[in-house]
C-alpha cells in the first residue's frame, strides 16, 4: 500500500484514466477563450478536439496559473488528516504555479506540523511531467516512502528529455519563443523547428528542419543520441491533434526502440495554448537534457 498521497497538476497532460488507475490526485490548471473560463477547480475543461478546432479557427486562448488558495484547497484536507503529500509541479520555468504550491505548503506546514508536504519542481511540461509522475508512481508502489520517492524523482529531472516539433510557428511567436521574423520566414520556407526543455525548464530551439517528416525524424535522431533507457523505461508521446504524425513517429520508434512501452496522449488545452495545433513531442530518459 502506498505510504503517501501523490499529486500533480494537469500541466502533465495525463489523461483522466491515468489519474484514476494509478490513484494520483490532480490539480486542474485552466484557460480562458472568448471570455469564458475552462478548467481550474470551478469550471469544466473543454474537450481537446473542440479546443484544437477553435484554435485552428483563430481563437486566442490565455492560460492562468494555480493560485496559493487553489493549492491550499487540495493540500489542506490531507495535512489536516496527518497525511504526507508529494506534489510534482509544472515547470517553474514556464509558469508561476510551482511558487503557488510552495507558498501553500509553507502555510500548511506551520498549521499542521504532523504532515509532510514535499513540492518538487519538475522542470518538465506536458507528458515530460507525466513521465516523471509515472516514475514516481512505480517507485511509490514498490514500497518507497515519501522522502525516498522524492529523492528518486529529483534525480531523474536532469535526465528527463523533452524533444518536440511544431506544425505552425505562430503560437511560439505569440509566446515569445521565436521572433516574428523567424516565424514569418520559417512559415514561408516550411522550416519546422525542433525544440527541447532545458535544465531550467525553459523551451529552447535546438534545430531547424525542412519539412514535417524531417523534423519528426530529427526527434528520433535525438533519442538515438541521448537515450540511456533501460528495458523497463517507457517512451511517452504527446501531440496537438495530429494522429497521423503520431503514427509516423511510432513507426520510426518501433525500428529503433521497439522493446519499450509507449504511452500516447493528446496535449491538453493549457499546454496547447502555447504550443499550438500540430505539436508532436517525445519524452524519454537520457544521459542529459
Amino acid at each position: 500500500m502506498r505510504q503517501f498521497i501523490l499529486m500533480t497538476d494537469t500541466g502533465s497532460d495525463l489523461p483522466e484514466s491515468y489519474y484514476t488507475e494509478h490513484a494520483v490526485e490532480k490539480i486542474s490548471l485552466g484557460f480562458t477563450m472568448d471570455g469564458v473560463s475552462y478548467g481550474g477547480d470551478e469550471n469544466p475543461m473543454m474537450d481537446v478536439k473542440e479546443f484544437y478546432g477553435r484554435l485552428r479557427a483563430g481563437a486566442m486562448p490565455k492560460t492562468f496559473q494555480a493560485t496559493p488558495a487553489q493549492a491550499r484547497a487540495h493540500l489542506e484536507p490531507h495535512a489536516k488528516a496527518g497525511e504526507d503529500v508529494l506534489l510534482i509541479a509544472f515547470s517553474s520555468g514556464l509558469s508561476g504555479t510551482y511558487s503557488s504550491y510552495v507558498a501553500a505548503a509553507k502555510e500548511l506546514k506551520e498549521e499542521y506540523p504532523g504532515s509532510t508536504i514535499v513540492v518538487l519542481d519538475s522542470r518538465c511540461a506536458s507528458l515530460g511531467q507525466g513521465l516523471l509522475v509515472d516514475y514516481a508512481v512505480r517507485k511509490a508502489d514498490s514500497g518507497a516512502g515519501i522522502e525516498e520517492t522524492a529523492a528518486y524523482v529529483q534525480s531523474l529531472v536532469p535526465a528527463l528529455c523533452h524533444y518536440f516539433t511544431v506544425e505552425d510557428l505562430y503560437h511560439l511567436k505569440r509566446g515569445g519563443r521565436v521572433s516574428a521574423t523567424t516565424a514569418f520566414v520559417g512559415t514561408m520556407l516550411k522550416i519546422k523547428p525542433v525544440l527541447h526543455v532545458d535544465d531550467a525548464g525553459h523551451l529552447i530551439p535546438v534545430g531547424k528542419e525542412m519539412g514535417r517528416r524531417k523534423s519528426i525524424s530529427a526527434l528520433v535522431e535525438k533519442m538515438k543520441e541521448l537515450s540511456v533507457m533501460r528495458a523497463e523505461d517507457p517512451i511517452f508521446i504527446s501531440h496537438g491533434d495530429c494522429e497521423e504524425d503520431v503514427e509516423f513517429l511510432v513507426s520510426l520508434l518501433e525500428k529503433q526502440f521497439g522493446g519499450h512501452r509507449r504511452f500516447v496522449a493528446p496535449i491538453g488545452p493549457v499546454i496547447g495554448t502555447h504550443s499550438g495545433a500540430g505539436t508532436l513531442a517525445v519524452f524519454f530518459l537520457g544521459s542529459h537534457r
